[in-house]
């Protein structure tokens, strides 16, 4: 079956989450939990019911401009309030005097940072979604995300874990920051303790040699490392993925693999103890964006 990499690339299984989860639960109420697991995407009854609360208050979009409020600003007055200002109200005095446990930058506070991905900060619960439903996870499960970023993705997962049980790999300093001083406290999630490592090279040693995952997965970070470095990686991460359930998924395309043609790709993957499973697509529940994934798994134990 891996002979047939290439030519599975141009077919796609196109389920939206959303579809899928119906699918596999009959519908049900809409309510609680689903066969005994916590539920992880929306019911059609869910969009249902929020369609009806919008209309029931006689809710309807206006132009994009500034409502009144309190002190509506952008979020670039923000940024200039809190640095000649230091907002609304505040403490006087030197800083050691004021009552903030975590002094965040401003630049976070006003969440600059939501725009780094070039489409909207929601579409990470879409990625969440999909993967976690894809992989079959339960809140027991580990998850390794191999660049986070600022967790657009990576809060949801954080959330819905047991905690201690997301990792992630990340090279860049100002992603971190956000995640560590803006998204983690601000989202109540410090409690679950998430291992994020600062390193690059594809370097998983930090984690433990002993942790294994159920679901691995990068999004877009594949297309910006050597085809050389991905499959350094991929060697790596191999004896860390559970045999046969596990998963790894990476999004847009497998260039690094599909470069090498398709014996040559098949061979290599085989090599290191892996699986191509397929080509899969999701859609966003609240914006016309559709996601590639490409499905892997350890075929050996």
């Amino acid at each position: 079956m891996l002979f047939f990499l290439l030519s599975s690339l141009s077919t796609c299984s196109c389920p939206s989450s959303l579809q899928s989860f119906n699918d596999n639960n009959n519908g049900g109420d809409g309510l609680g939990e689903v066969d005994g697991k916590e539920r992880i995407s929306a019911t059609k009854e869910d969009i249902e019911w929020i369609k009806d609360q919008i209309q029931a208050n006689g809710l309807h979009m206006q132009d994009n401009v500034l409502r009144k409020g309190i002190n509506p600003r952008t979020r670039a007055q923000q940024l200039q309030d809190l640095i000649q200002f230091k907002g609304i109200s505040h403490y006087e005095g030197p800083e050691l005097d004021n009552h903030t446990a975590l002094p965040c930058p401003g630049e976070l506070l006003v969440e600059e940072h939501h725009s780094n991905y070039g489409e909207p900060w929601a579409g990470g619960r879409d990625v969440f979604e999909f993967l976690a439903e894809s992989s079959h996870l339960s809140p027991n499960s580990r998850v390794l995300e191999i660049g986070c970023g600022t967790l657009r993705v990576g809060s949801h997962f954080i959330r819905y874990l047991t905690p201690e049980h997301y990792h992630c790999l990340e090279r860049d300093e100002l992603s971190l920051m956000a995640a560590f001083r803006y998204e983690l406290p601000s989202q109540g999630l410090l409690h679950k303790r998430p291992l994020i490592v600062r390193g690059e090279d594809m370097d998983f040693s930090k984690f433990g040699s002993r942790v294994v995952y159920d679901l691995i997965y990068a999004s877009a970070v594949f297309l910006h490392m050597p085809d050389k470095l991905v499959w350094v990686g991929l060697e790596r991460l191999v004896s860390k993925l559970k045999p046969y359930d596990g998963r790894i998924f990476v999004s847009h395309n497998i260039k690094f693999c599909s470069r090498l043609g398709g014996e040559e790709c098949t061979k290599r993957l085989t090599s290191l103890g892996l699986e191509y499973l397929g080509k899969h697509t999701h859609d966003s529940l609240l914006f016309n964006h559709y996601e590639i994934w490409f499905e892997f798994r350890r075929s050996k134990a």
